[in-house]
This record gives C-alpha cells, structure tokens and sequence, in this order.
C-alpha cells in the first residue's frame, strides 16, 4: 500500500508534465497552421506577422499561468475518485484548456480579434491530446 502510495506521488507529476508538453506542442503546431491558413492571401506583411506572434507569445504565458489549476483539479478528483475512463482525462483535458479563452478575455484585449471558434479548436484540441497522454501514463492505473 505504501509502495503503490510512493508510486502514485512519482508517477503522476511526470504524467502531467508529459501531458502538459504535449498540450503543448499540439498547441503550437495547430496554432501556427491556423495563423497560416489566416493570413494566406491577406496584405499585411510583416506587420502582420509580428501581430500574430505577439497574441501566440502572450497565449502561451497565458496558458501556462491559467490553465495549471483546472488541470490539477481534473487530476486530483481523477485520482482520489480512481477514475480510469480515457473518456475523463481527455475531456478533462479539453474543458481546461477550452475554457481559457473565457478566461483571458479580461487580461488579452487582443485575444478578441482572434476567430473564437479557431482558438477554441485549438485549445480543446491540445487539451484532448494532452488529457489522452495523461490517462495513458497515469489514469489508467489511477
């Protein structure tokens, strides 16, 4: 019973950084094709390009800033309720992240000239990813 205890104090903080990474980079990438589908065929330049990349720097301070304690909530209920449904984590994992835009409305004026629903798309998407990767590690033996 200890021996499980100590594993479980291990084994999940790795799950939820791994969890986190790929979050992520499913974040960055999706992102980063979003912005490119965006500005395909738009004037702008380079002015354009330095906008989307101060919103993308600024999201991901705000990501990490907003998303760590929804995302330790669905960890610890997933853990002291020993849920072991992949359907949790990775919805869980999408909630946490899908909510963020409601969430930085109030800190990224800017964030409201991005499209909600590519944003959103985004986020949940890296949420699901990162929630899945969580559960394969850790929730499944929650």
């Amino acid at each position: 019973m200890i021996l499980r205890t100590i594993g479980r104090l291990i084994l999940v903080p790795i799950a939820l950084l791994l969890g986190a990474g790929t979050a992520a980079v499913v974040a960055v990438f999706l992102g980063l094709q979003k912005i490119t589908v965006a500005m395909a065929g738009k004037e702008g330049g380079a002015e354009t390009v330095a906008a989307y990349w101060d919103i993308a720097i600024q999201g991901g301070a705000l990501i990490a800033a907003l998303t760590l304690v929804p995302a330790l909530i669905v960890v610890i209920v997933g853990e002291v309720a020993r849920i072991r449904s992949w359907l949790y984590y990775m919805v869980g994992g999408g909630v946490s992240l899908g909510l963020l835009p409601l969430l930085a409305q109030s800190q990224m004026p800017d964030l409201a000239s991005m499209p909600p629903a590519a944003l959103w798309q985004v986020l949940a998407t890296a949420g699901f990813a990162g929630g899945l990767v969580y559960w394969v590690i850790a929730g499944r033996t929650a």
